[in-house]
């Protein structure tokens, strides 16, 4: 089959609220009273755990990339308990994927976040069954950008590697389509906004209702 293959964080999911949310305890359990805010800092909440607590911490003068290590597990505690509080489906996300399985294609995720996080979002968003694969961080020994986390997913889809695409966010995404020579398509309503245009992706959409035409104007 026709395969498309989504990242999470960003792409199908606004994920920054809880992401920060997590990171701000774990500053308050430091002892420290720099907060990241679920707004302004959307971008860095969707670059990671440890880019959340590198920045607050630079903020706070007081960066170790150890206590950033030692930290980060925390983080991942803190996160899972509070999965899906404050995140939300993106507009027009679960009808796109769902007219694209009408269809015909073939559709899964390939994250960089770790497998169970990822898992247990997705069902928690009651979605986790639109999706044949679902390859996070840690399912393999590389991950995005490494073309194998892609192809892993496409394979654990029952996708056709020439005939797929990647839908993403970030400049991380864009690399991975590009190593693995396949098109990608990034939107335009995560934080970095327009200017993944600068990235040169294949296709960009600024609303999921664009999707399926995108999908059919690059892999058919």
């Amino acid at each position: 089959m026709k395969c498309v293959i989504f990242d999470l964080d960003g792409t199908l999911a606004d994920t920054s609220g809880d992401l920060v949310a997590a990171a701000n305890a774990c500053f308050s359990g430091m002892g420290e009273t720099v907060r990241l805010d679920p707004v302004a800092d959307a971008g860095v909440a969707l670059r990671g755990g440890r880019a959340m607590l590198t920045a607050g911490l630079q903020r706070a003068d007081r960066f170790d990339e150890a206590l950033v290590l030692e930290w980060y597990p925390r983080l991942l505690d803190a996160y899972a308990q509070a999965i899906a509080v404050h995140t939300v489906l993106y507009p027009g996300a679960v009808e796109a994927v769902e007219r694209l399985r009408e269809t015909g294609y073939a559709v899964g995720i390939a994250t960089n976040k770790p497998f169970g996080l990822a898992d247990a979002l997705l069902r928690e968003l009651g979605v986790r069954d639109l999706f044949g694969s679902l390859i996070g961080a840690d399912t393999l020994p590389v991950r995005k950008p490494d073309p194998a986390h892609l192809w892993a997913a496409v394979d654990g889809a029952g996708g056709r590697r020439d005939a797929c695409l990647l839908v993403g966010d970030t400049e991380t995404d864009r690399k991975t389509s590009a190593n693995a020579g396949v098109p990608s398509i990034l939107v335009t309503f995560a934080p970095p906004g327009q200017a993944v245009r600068d990235l040169d992706p294949e296709g960009v959409i600024d609303h999921f209702d664009a999707l399926s035409d995108e999908v059919r104007r690059l892999i058919g």
